[in-house]
């Protein structure tokens, strides 16, 4: 069976479904979430991708809510004084050659898709971000990273580094020049 076929599935038929259930299920919508987008970084891992352009799409609570500069329309006024991730992630993205943008949210992340219209996404998020943006945007490849909320959702989030480099690597030996 098509493994394209198989995501076009999980993501219009069983993400519904799970969403529904999570609603009615206490404490397991996040769970039915994080299934989806393991569900489907596996099934974008066995897909034989040849692509030019990736996007880096990030949430704008990886930086540090004290940080006197906004970075939502332009992340590159990052001071890089390195008390969050961000100067890591636009260092991942300058080695790598990659478009990278910052989103307050779903919308401004689809409309950011929409316009730079990528082959494929790297996309970091919480598990509600995640999962709807890959239902919505399907067909395009996304890998969603979940990032990590020790402080809440939406404050100081952070996200494991080696995860975002595994996702452009995988996408890297996939693309051609």
């Amino acid at each position: 069976m098509n493994r394209r076929w198989i995501r076009g599935f999980t993501l219009k038929i069983l993400y519904p479904l799970l969403m529904l259930a999570g609603s009615f299920a206490k404490g397991k919508k996040e769970i039915y979430q994080r299934l989806i987008i393991d569900l489907n970084n596996k099934l974008i891992k066995k897909e034989n991708l040849r692509v030019k352009s990736i996007l880096l799409l990030l949430p704008h609570c990886l930086q540090i809510n004290e940080c006197d500069i906004r970075l939502t329309f332009n992340i590159y006024n990052c001071k890089r004084c390195g008390r969050c991730g961000i100067k890591d992630m636009i260092q991942i993205a300058e080695e790598n050659h990659l478009n990278l943008f910052i989103a307050t949210g779903g919308s401004l992340a689809r409309r950011i898709v929409n316009e730079v219209k990528p082959e494929v996404v790297v996309a970091v998020a919480c598990e509600n971000d995640l999962s709807s943006g890959i239902a919505d945007t399907y067909p395009l490849p996304i890998l969603g990273i979940p990032n990590e909320r020790p402080h809440g959702p939406c404050v100081n989030t952070s996200v494991d580094l080696e995860k975002v480099k595994e996702a452009i690597e995988f996408f890297s030996k996939s693309t051609y020049h």
